[in-house]
């Protein structure tokens, strides 16, 4: 999870119990007016002016400009922060997919299919033969990029690049961890994904287990919506996501993001015997998605418990969740992933009337007031990377794209 929460992470699996006061309503698409408190009168000081804030829809299109002006001359996205992003195989389908998801949200232009259809094309030499080819020193991010990639490929606006859909699909089944690799129900980490760089086959008793092996919340759902966006039918295979999902949720109807780590769990231990975790915002509403796109019908209670809890712990001014003292600075590490995953989880399964807030409007315009001159996001906070404006752009986009499309 440290190495890339886009979705990061599409990635690739955090707020307070007191509820955000209801904002100013946005009438868009006029911007906001933002008059800042007044200072003291010495004589001296003038009066501060008025700040314009951008409306969501502007700044949807600044982002996706911002964009643009990043993808190199051969396709791809590379980064100016961390050496692990500059091959172009971790940011370029995130990019790819924010784009994607502005297209829908109405920001079409041709600039725009011609960045997406470049973008494709770079991806596209990953796939040789029929099997994926990994660059030589195989891919950073292998899970993101595989279903970012994939969502990418499954996208109207790559309909050129459909042949390739299926390589992806292949490669992110093998590295499911089900009875094929040797895992079995009972165990925790049985029918999720991870982020392990080769096939996650459960080692023998006393021999060595890959690197990051382990099942995660984050990699899961994002396995889960690229193989929905495919068209993938498997039953077996969202039957097991299914037994991972649900022991990543928490009594409250939030989720925790691994089992045993309280270091990825970003919000810390709850209590230590038994052993929990705080639910936070993040992956609250992955866990949210993830049950909704395994489809089980005897997940309601389950799911209208999640839903449940990212309401009465909704805000836009941080990232929400219960923080121990110790994880307090880096609340928000991740509050453009979650903006990304929270406005998906709210668009495709709406909170109830009586909420009697326009979540939509106060996300887009929180969004929209930390958005920088060039179009671009930054996060201050380092610990998943969202310091990378691309990687922090990334996600705003497809929030604010989300927020469009909202019901």
């Amino acid at each position: 999870m440290s190495r890339f929460l886009l979705v990061a992470g599409f990635l690739s699996a955090l707020g307070c119990a007191r509820k955000e006061a209801p904002p100013v309503v946005v009438n868009e698409p006029a911007p906001v007016i933002v008059e800042p408190h007044a200072a003291p009168d010495d004589g001296n000081i003038p009066p501060p002016r008025p700040v314009a804030v951008r409306s969501r829809a502007e700044a949807l299109t600044l982002g996706c400009d911002y964009l643009l002006a990043q993808q190199s001359s051969d396709g791809a996205w590379r980064s100016d922060v961390y050496a692990t992003f500059k091959d172009g195989t971790a940011l370029t389908p995130l990019a790819l997919t924010a784009l994607q998801e502005a297209h829908d949200a109405g920001v079409r232009t041709p600039a725009i299919d011609a960045t997406i259809k470049k973008g494709c094309a770079f991806l596209a030499t990953f796939t040789k033969d029929g099997t994926v080819k990994p660059p030589a020193d195989g891919f950073d991010y292998p899970l993101y990029t595989a279903t970012l990639t994939l969502k990418a490929f499954s996208h109207p606006t790559a309909a050129d690049f459909a042949k390739h859909r299926a390589v992806w699909v292949k490669y992110l089944k093998e590295r499911q961890l089900t009875e094929k690799l040797g895992w079995k129900p009972q165990e925790k980490e049985y029918g999720g994904w991870g982020y392990c760089r080769v096939i996650p086959q459960k080692p023998e008793p006393g021999t060595f287990a890959p690197n990051l092996i382990e099942s995660n919340l984050s990699a899961t759902l994002f396995a889960l919506d690229a193989l929905r966006a495919a068209g993938e039918t498997d039953a077996e295979v969202y039957r097991a996501a299914a037994v991972f999902v649900r022991r990543c949720q928490n009594a409250d109807g939030g989720f925790h993001f691994i089992y045993d780590d309280p270091t990825r769990n970003k919000a810390g231990v709850a209590n230590t015997d038994p052993p929990t975790f705080h639910s936070y915002g993040s992956t609250t509403a992955d866990g949210l998605r993830a049950l909704a796109l395994c489809g089980d019908p005897t997940d309601k209670d389950r799911l209208d418990a999640a839903r449940k809890w990212l309401v009465e712990n909704y805000r836009t001014d941080h990232h929400p969740g219960t923080y121990t003292a110790a994880y307090e600075p880096n609340r928000d590490a991740v509050y453009f992933y979650y903006a990304a995953s929270l406005s998906k989880a709210f668009r495709d399964h709406d909170p109830p009337p009586e909420y009697g807030r326009s979540w939509s409007t106060e996300l887009g315009s929180a969004l929209a007031t930390r958005q920088a001159k060039d179009g671009s996001w930054t996060n201050p906070v380092e610990l998943v990377r969202e310091n990378d404006p691309i990687v922090a752009t990334c996600s705003a986009v497809l929030a604010l794209a989300r927020c469009d499309r909202s019901k």
